[in-house]
């Protein structure tokens, strides 16, 4: 299995590369969501629950709904106009490649052998950043942990948030209780075609680090 620090900086996000022909033990989910469970949340109250669908019904329906907010994401100019905002020509080509690998999932995500909602008990509309932050924060470490977990298991997985502009609609399909329980992801999980994977380009530390005060 991969060191901690070859996990850590090679979890990239998978679209093109996920095999839509190879099945998922159900064994290595299993191990991955073990280790999700290990996750921090606020309080310790482990609110948080995954929603697993490998059942090619629901998954075509899920694809359905991710198409529909596919489309509403393309004609709000969100995909494309990232490229256009990059200032210089290399973080151009990065944003249409990006670009590119998104539609190609949003065509075949109902053919990935294994979709994960994470969800998490107590929906959060309306609230305080406080109470956001803090919901938020007893999730998200445990689907970061999933797909770190299943990258050291030669799994690729993509954070995608796509689905959530019609999350009433898949929690209908999925028997999720729609007021009590708020999806936050749905996590395309499948082993990976072609070579190892590498860190991708960063901006330098000296841009994003702030020691002591903004700025500083």
């Amino acid at each position: 299995m991969l060191d901690a620090d070859t996990v850590l900086t090679t979890t990239r996000a998978v679209r093109k590369r996920l095999d839509l022909e190879r099945p998922v033990e159900r064994r290595l989910i299993e191990e991955c969501l073990e280790v999700a469970l290990q996750a921090p949340s606020g309080g310790n109250r482990q609110k948080c629950s995954f929603v697993v669908v490998t059942d090619a019904e629901v998954r075509r329906g899920l694809g359905e709904l991710y198409r529909k907010g596919w489309k509403r994401y393309i004609n709000e100019g969100v995909a494309d106009g990232a490229a256009e905002r990059a200032e210089d020509p290399e973080a151009r080509r990065r944003q249409v490649r990006i670009a590119s690998s998104a539609r190609h999932l949003s065509k075949h995500i109902q053919d990935v052998p294994v979709l994960v909602i994470p969800c998490i008990h107590g929906r959060t509309e309306d609230e305080n950043v406080l109470v956001q932050a803090s919901q938020f924060g007893s999730v998200l470490p445990a689907v970061w942990s999933f797909m770190l977990a299943a990258r050291a298991r030669g799994l690729g997985t993509t954070w995608t948030t796509i689905h959530l502009f019609h999350e009433a609609e898949a929690a209908e399909l999925l028997g999720i209780p729609y007021d009590d329980v708020m999806q936050v992801a749905l996590i395309p999980v499948a082993h990976i075609i072609g070579g190892d994977l590498r860190p991708g380009p960063r901006r330098p530390m000296d841009e994003v680090v702030h020691w002591d005060r903004w700025g500083g």
